[in-house]
């Protein structure tokens, strides 16, 4: 199958301002069930433009922009052809059929910071906290059904992700704050987790996630030896597979935020940002 993929945010300002760096985080990683066949970005014409690998081997692009603006504008097109695949097919090591599990030495050294908490969780409801051991599996698809079953969906494309007890307080959040939430929920359970962004797009005959779809799109990836990292969206209760395309992951979500920069002023300037993403079935 093949698909087209058309986004653009449009930030505009109530005057000129002066602008740090951008990065953008927008490109499809790597992924052998992934073909990009066409891709093209444009930002403002006085911007230059460096693209480079970050920290997470998320291929980004710098934007640095010389002269004061009363506007950016993002845009990014391509076209990919996917292949489907099941998230389901993989063997798990003999030491992590169960959970919870010890990661071997060399495993643990490198999956260390994606096993820090990073927020406290407070209590977590016992659907979260299962009785171990368990099939490792079954525990996190599980943990994984219950966020989207008991979690309520809000749409809110502004503001960073709220902390999970907030989530779990208020029962409802954005895709974001289930990434979040869920991956302290594993890394309570000793497992490295990382977060995921991406576009999640649905065919034509109606298949795929039923939240967010053909939206930007938050999710997690946790590791398991002898499959890598799977991706888990909590906001939709699946696994992912081939209608998720992710463009970044890492620790937190700042770290795989689509955009990132701010202006220079003395004051604070009045701003509009206006996203679209057009997600097609060639």
């Amino acid at each position: 199958m093949r698909i087209s993929v058309r986004y653009s945010a449009h930030f505009e300002y109530a005057q000129n301002a002066s602008f740090s760096p951008h990065r953008v985080r927008l490109f499809p990683r790597p992924d052998p069930f992934i073909n990009v066949e066409r891709i093209v970005f444009s930002t403002h014409p006085c911007a230059d433009v460096q693209y480079r690998h970050d920290l997470f081997d998320n291929l980004t692009a710098t934007c640095v922009y010389p002269d004061p603006l009363d506007a950016l504008e993002f845009k990014l097109e391509f076209d990919a052809s996917l292949q489907a695949w099941d998230p389901f097919k993989f063997l798990l090591d003999s030491h992590a059929l169960k959970l919870p599990f010890e990661y071997r030495s060399d495993e643990a050294a490198v999956l260390a910071p994606f096993r820090r908490n990073r927020f406290k969780t407070g209590a977590l409801p016992a659907a979260l906290t299962p009785a171990s051991p368990r099939p490792t599996v079954e525990a996190i698809v599980d943990m994984n059904s219950w966020l989207h079953e008991n979690i309520e969906y809000e749409r809110r494309d502004k503001g960073d992700a709220f902390p999970p007890r907030t989530t779990l307080e208020r029962g409802k959040g954005s895709c974001r704050d289930f990434a979040v939430l869920l991956a302290e929920v594993l890394r309570t359970h000793g497992l490295a987790v990382r977060l995921a962004s991406g576009y999640l797009w649905e065919d034509k005959s109606g298949s795929g996630p039923e939240h967010a779809q053909n939206a930007f799109h938050a999710w997690v990836e946790t590791y398991l030896p002898g499959a890598g990292w799977v991706g888990l969206d909590p906001t939709n209760g699946v696994l992912c597979e081939h209608h998720f395309l992710p463009t970044a992951v890492g620790v937190s979500a700042d770290d795989i935020a689509p955009i990132v920069g701010h202006y220079y002023g003395k004051e604070t300037i009045a701003s509009v940002l206006t996203t679209s993403l057009d997600i097609q079935v060639l």
